[in-house]
């Protein structure tokens, strides 16, 4: 028998060993209670129940992350949108609050951003409490319906008490719309050169600039985008923030746009440039994508983290987001991600990676599981893998249903890809059974991947974090059994759930 063959067979048969008797991977499916639904993610922030999209109005304040988010809390679909309310210390573990916000006289609450406005530069804020000041849009559908252009309007609401709680200002909305049917979704910062806050705004196929002295009242410092970029739909959920590399400041300005993703409907595109307080200049005209898969849409990063910037995606598509076959939710958030930026010969780019925290769930030795953690947690685990030379190769994820998901890499085309024809559930909807490509942007001549496998969905990083794809699929049973052709597996580990 040929050694490497040999090799391979005994792979494969200690991964089924593993997998087969880890008790975080058992097929078996526990439906008796909430976050352990079928397909519900177990290591991925989702709400409890109904429906979410984009994630809005993140900031880190007093050791807390804030998570606000798109929510029709009456339906799995759709529908009147509120701002859900999520908190964490760690990014990993969850804790939903109330609804921060609700519809009002003056629309739906779509999405936007908020800040901590440390010099009290609004007035919002009392007896030494620092405001944090939420920016988002008022969506007004009895002017949609009307046919009327101006429908889309920028607001504010402010906190005392540390983001718990919110007020609406009496003043809003605060910058109005000057006819454009899209104009929304407002990504604020404090420009420190400047002494001014920076608002970023998605205005039909383009970005404008605003600023402000005090969050009330915003001049228009310029436009970005018309000529540039994907221009496959509309623009929307944009963000713009400061990264180093050795030493040097860029800045990165993300556009999410739908449809025109690269492998179809929602995607995240971004431009690497400079911004001097009024105009984004980019590098080059190249259109670069932070994620190629079908499955990261309206990702914007969390304001008020220091020297990192966490990003987080909403991982879904608009070609399907309200007909995937979840029963008393719909949809969820990716994993967070650390931003920085690499140099490669043809320009700069930017990295995605899982936050560290992640290291805080994981479970390196299986062995050592008490026997009161509950059986019926599906499978959710991280996988390292790596090539001793570039060549065709492939991870064929599959369960006792027959199931599949095939992972890889292609030579020829130089591209990675995510076949889920066969995943499972792919009948509610004709563009959900696809094979996604993702092109490869290192000129190593061997190649390193991470999954992030969880019940629904698996993320990709290749080549440390340069190229990135995310997809959700529909097993019946989790995928327990692992096929490799022509790539190693560093480590597998099993993750805890978080809820």
């Amino acid at each position: 028998m040929n050694t490497k063959f040999k090799e391979r067979l005994l792979i494969m048969a200690s991964l089924t060993v593993i997998l087969g008797n880890s008790p975080l991977l058992s097929e078996a499916q526990d439906t008796s209670g909430i976050y352990h639904e079928e397909y519900r993610p177990q290591v991925h922030f989702s709400p409890k129940a109904h429906w979410v999209n984009d994630p809005n109005g993140m900031v880190y304040f007093k050791g807390t992350y804030h998570l606000f988010f798109q929510d029709y809390p009456k339906g799995t679909t759709w529908g009147p949108m509120h701002w859900g309310h999520a908190i964490s210390k760690d990014l990993m573990h969850w804790k939903e609050l109330p609804i921060a916000l609700y519809p009002d006289s003056l629309g739906y609450i779509f999405s936007g951003s908020a800040v901590i406005d440390s010099n009290n530069t609004s007035g919002f804020g009392k007896n030494g409490k620092i405001p944090l000041v939420a920016i988002f849009t008022h969506h007004d559908p009895q002017l949609e319906k009307a046919g009327k252009e101006n429908y889309q309007n920028e607001s504010l609401a402010y906190s005392l008490d540390d983001g718990y709680t919110w007020t609406k200002y009496a003043g809003n909305p605060v910058l109005k719309n000057p006819g454009l049917r899209d104009f929304r979704d407002p990504k604020v910062m404090w420009y420190v050169k400047g002494k001014k806050w920076i608002m970023t705004l998605a205005t039909k196929d383009h970005i404008t600039f605003y600023s402000s002295p005090d969050l009330k009242n915003w001049k228009k410092e310029s436009e970005f985008g018309k000529d540039l970029g994907a221009h496959g739909g509309v623009w929307e959920c944009p963000d713009l923030f400061p990264l180093k590399l050795n030493e040097k400041t860029y800045w990165v300005l993300i556009v999410n746009l739908n449809p025109g993703g690269p492998n179809g409907g929602s995607a995240t595109q971004y431009f690497i440039g400079d911004f001097d307080g009024t105009t984004f200049s980019p590098n080059d005209g190249k259109t670069r994508w932070l994620d190629y898969g079908t499955d990261e849409y309206a990702g914007v990063t969390w304001n008020n983290t220091g020297n990192r910037r966490i990003f987080l995606g909403w991982m879904s598509n608009w070609q399907y987001a309200n007909q995937v076959p979840t029963k008393g939710w719909r949809n969820a958030m990716t994993i967070p991600r650390e931003l920085t930026l690499f140099k490669e010969k043809d320009g700069l780019y930017v990295r995605s990676l899982p936050v560290k925290e992640i290291n805080a769930i994981e479970l390196k030795k299986p062995q050592d599981h008490r026997p009161e953690l509950p059986k019926a947690l599906p499978g959710q685990y991280l996988i390292k893998l790596k090539t001793k030379r570039l060549a065709d190769y492939s991870i064929i994820l599959s369960n006792s249903a027959n199931e599949k998901l095939i992972i890889g890499f292609d030579k020829v085309k130089d591209q990675y890809f995510i076949d889920r024809t066969k995943s499972g559930r792919t009948d509610f909807s004709g563009n959900f059974p696809s094979i996604a490509y993702a092109p490869r942007l290192s000129d190593v001549n061997n190649s390193e991947m991470l999954l992030l496998v969880d019940r629904s969905s698996v993320e990709l990083f290749a080549d440390d974090g340069r190229t990135v794809m995310t997809s959700i699929v529909f097993p019946a049973k989790p995928y327990n059994h692992i096929d490799l052709k022509l790539v190693k597996i560093i480590q597998l580990i099993p993750l805890y759930g978080i809820w």
